[in-house]
């Protein structure tokens, strides 16, 4: 049995294709299954070391991005993505895999288009309320359809789609209390909030955040995820702001949280401030605590907008519009959550309940029933 996973290089869709390929593992071992061979085409690894010990292979497939404003750079993406699909074609034909998983995003077209050209069985997973492109075609053609917001699913035949939630890597749901605060250099006693941009930052929520960063710390400990384009520039304006405050040390600024430090800021945080992608909101719900999501103004499909509602309906977060931010409302509504326990609580226990600790061997035991009938 071979099995060919395929997403975009990014964060959020490669971490939920980690959780999965986790939970087929733990099938394959505990029920005996052969399996030959584990896949990850893309145009990057995104972490080409945690695919080794996955014991993963990663075929580079190169696709171009289909940008939703006039660009010169459509015009050499179309070719590029043409090519991709062709160097797919010819390796999918010498590597036949017996099923095809599919997170999504431009880079998975090669592949999906590949697998549609062979026939091969094609499982997807849409991580957003709003499918992307590629999953929206892909969706015409998929056996089976996993979405992880009940709004998606207007978008998809029903016959062939199942509600599973966002695979999230297992050790997240057990935030890290016990060393945390050791680690992290944090004080006993204060709330503690955990700021994040998604993998790759937000400069929008950094340059907020920093602008309300001498009084915040005056009452809170910040845990700032910045990103690691944008660390330079956030450590050099936050040491100026912080220059002559007291309460400096309260500040903690990463460019990047690991599996582990992330475990930990989630096991001591109070709060989160976050983007709305899929993968940001159901990491949140798995951890059980309150948040306030910033959704992304130009998301493709607005897709953060509604991610980001969809999930404040169950009562687990507050939304801020990106349009509507200023370090104002920031503090504002930060002050207000952290002083109404009872809604933190309230929030806290709707975020556990939203969460779906099971998304990934759902998918994991369907991609696997599907191989098993194509081989």
């Amino acid at each position: 049995m071979k099995i060919l996973f395929t997403g975009g290089g990014t964060g959020g869709h490669f971490y939920p294709i980690i959780a999965i390929i986790d939970s087929l593992n733990k099938i394959i071992e505990e029920e005996k299954i052969i399996v030959s061979d584990i896949i990850f085409m893309s145009d990057t690894p995104y972490d080409k070391e945690l695919l080794r010990q996955k014991g993963v292979r990663f075929k580079k497939v190169s696709s171009g991005k289909i940008r939703r404003y006039f660009s010169l750079l459509n015009v050499t993406d179309f070719f590029k993505t043409i090519m991709g699909a062709l160097k797919a074609v010819i390796s999918i034909f010498f590597d036949f895999p017996d099923v095809v998983f599919s997170k999504g995003g431009y880079a998975s077209f090669p592949a999906v288009f590949a697998a549609r050209f062979f026939g091969i069985p094609l499982i997807i997973h849409d991580s957003d309320a709003i499918p992307g492109k590629v999953n929206h075609w892909s969706g015409k053609f998929a056996k089976k359809v996993a979405i992880s917001f009940p709004e998606a699913q207007k978008y998809f035949r029903k016959e062939k789609t199942a509600l599973t939630g966002n695979p999230v890597r297992a050790e997240l749901f057990i935030p890290a209390k016990t060393g945390a605060k050791e680690f992290l250099n944090l004080e006993e006693g204060l709330p503690i909030i955990l700021v994040m941009g998604g993998s790759q930052g937000a400069r929008v929520i950094n340059d907020n955040l920093l602008d309300i960063l001498p009084e915040l710390v005056k009452k809170y400990q910040i845990i700032h995820q910045c990103g690691k384009n944008n660390f330079t520039d956030t450590k050099n304006r936050s040491s100026i702001v912080l220059e002559n405050s007291p309460y400096s040390s309260r500040y903690h600024l990463f460019p990047y949280l690991n599996l582990d430090a992330m475990r930990m800021a989630y096991g001591a945080a109070n709060l989160v401030v976050s983007r709305a992608s899929a993968g940001a909101i159901f990491e949140i719900a798995a951890s059980g605590l309150p948040s306030i999501l910033i959704p992304l103004k130009n998301s493709a499909q607005d897709h953060q907008r509604a991610n980001a509602y969809s999930y404040a309906k169950v009562g687990a977060a507050d939304v801020i519009e990106e349009t509507n931010l200023s370090p104002h409302v920031l503090q504002s509504e930060i002050d207000r959550l952290i002083g109404d326990k009872e809604k933190m609580k309230v929030m806290g226990e709707a975020a556990k309940k939203f969460s779906t600790p099971d998304a990934a061997e759902k998918i994991a035991r369907e991609i696997i029933n599907l191989a098993l009938e194509h081989s």
